[in-house]
């Protein structure tokens, strides 16, 4: 497996790249999907890791999954046992939690190890856990694994504190199944809940209210097969478009979902990015000086927290004194030490980041921290002086597919090496 990713910076970027299926929804449909009785065939899986990763996880439980050449994810679990997921594969990837929800709703008990993934500072299960407390499981924490158990699972109604992605999926994962009717307040808002409502939904689930702050689940006997296309991945396009926005001439984003993207399109049309928005697609144009702007990050439809390294790299091209403000992982400012060691003038402190620009970029030997960060490294290196060279790239493979062919296609001096 090849170790570092190296970007020859200053290759100004052309023509179109097309987006993947969403990699936040398919770390939940994945496990979602276990909770049929019939076959499962998700279209659009991205090539990432953390697919391989769940992909093993279903191995272990004897779910048959066939991935067809064009990606579509074939699952059948009319095979399936519900063993103890105490193996290190699980700590590989923080989606891996959803197997609680699922096997829960699914068997009434699912043992599992601490969840893994990028290390963006505490990031709890109480929410998760509070949810299946309030449907009638007893959680208790042992040698390692989270033992999560119930007789019967019995609706009821759920205050989430935080408006959290991964308890909402999870609580109405576990809640299919339950006697009588289940109700999130102040439930996540975020597409990848729709999309995974939508399949619950063609399995023969009766969720409502979806991608509003109160989803109710009426509890059902059985859960068929069906066929689910995931949704494109905002986040990627996300990238993509921040990525053009620093390095392009003109470049298209395809396969995308503006709706999704109105927070960073808002922001780029504010520092003065020049964007054509179509119906399913964004076209960038360079060459624009680029004003300073401030953000803050927050749930879904505010500013993505997922975003904020990427743009981190574009606000250090940007005139004037740009502010960045973390309500959702405040640690998560790694990147910006990277960044100053390729010339950026930034400070890190409380929460919060200031950037001021524009920096002349240069070369230099860095480390993706975690995913985005990598992400964010990656752009820094298309417009910087000189050759980066990024370590870890395990993060990046995480969650974009097939980035090398993607940037080289669009003219990019991209390459990597053992």
């Amino acid at each position: 497996m090849s170790k570092v990713i190296k970007i020859e910076g200053g290759h100004k970027l052309n023509g179109s790249v097309r987006i993947d299926g969403s990699k936040n929804a398919t770390v939940a449909l994945i496990p979602a999907a276990i909770l049929a009785n019939e076959i499962v065939t998700i279209y659009g899986v991205p090539r990432i890791s953390d697919v391989q990763a769940l992909t093993d996880i279903l191995n272990e439980l004897d779910v048959t999954v066939t991935r067809a050449e064009n990606g579509d994810l074939v699952i059948d679990p009319t095979k399936m046992r519900n063993v103890d997921l105490d193996k290190e594969n699980v700590t590989s990837l923080r989606a891996s939690y959803y197997f609680m929800g699922a096997l829960l709703g699914k068997y009434g008990k699912s043992v599992i190890k601490m969840p893994g993934g990028c290390d963006l500072g505490p990031r709890p299960i109480d929410l998760h856990i509070k949810g299946f407390e309030a449907l009638g499981a007893d959680v208790s924490y042992e040698h390692g694994n989270y033992v999560i158990e119930a007789k019967e699972l019995i609706g009821n109604s759920v205050y989430l504190d935080i408006a959290s992605v991964g308890a909402t999926i999870n609580i109405m994962m576990a809640a299919v199944y339950a006697t009588g009717k289940t109700t999130i307040h102040n439930a996540a808002k975020e597409p990848e809940i729709i999309d995974v409502a939508t399949l619950l939904n063609k399995m023969g689930a009766n969720i409502r209210g979806a991608g509003t702050n109160e989803i109710s689940i009426e509890g059902v006997d059985y859960l068929a097969g069906c066929n689910h296309e995931i949704i494109p991945d905002r986040i990627e396009a996300g990238t993509y478009i921040i990525l053009a926005a620093a390095a392009a001439e003109e470049v298209t984003i395809e396969n995308i979902i503006p709706l999704h993207l109105d927070s960073l399109l808002s922001k780029l049309v504010e520092m003065g990015v020049d964007l054509e928005v179509k119906i399913d697609s964004v076209t960038v144009r360079g060459g624009k000086e680029l004003k300073a702007v401030d953000i803050k990050t927050n749930t879904y439809p505010g500013f993505a927290t997922d975003l904020q390294s990427p743009f981190a790299t574009l606000l250090t091209q940007a005139e004037g004194t740009s502010t960045i403000v973390e309500t959702i992982y405040k640690e998560r400012f790694e990147v910006v030490s990277e960044l100053q060691r390729m010339g950026a003038n930034a400070k890190i402190g409380n929460g919060q980041a200031e950037i001021t620009g524009p920096s002349e970029l240069f070369g230099e030997n860095v480390k993706a921290t975690d995913l985005r960060a990598g992400a964010a490294l990656v752009i820094a290196g298309l417009i910087a002086e000189g050759v980066t060279e990024i370590r870890d790239i395990y993060h990046i493979d995480r969650g974009y597919a097939n980035l090398d062919t993607k940037l080289t296609n669009l003219g990019a001096k991209i390459w990597r090496e053992d």
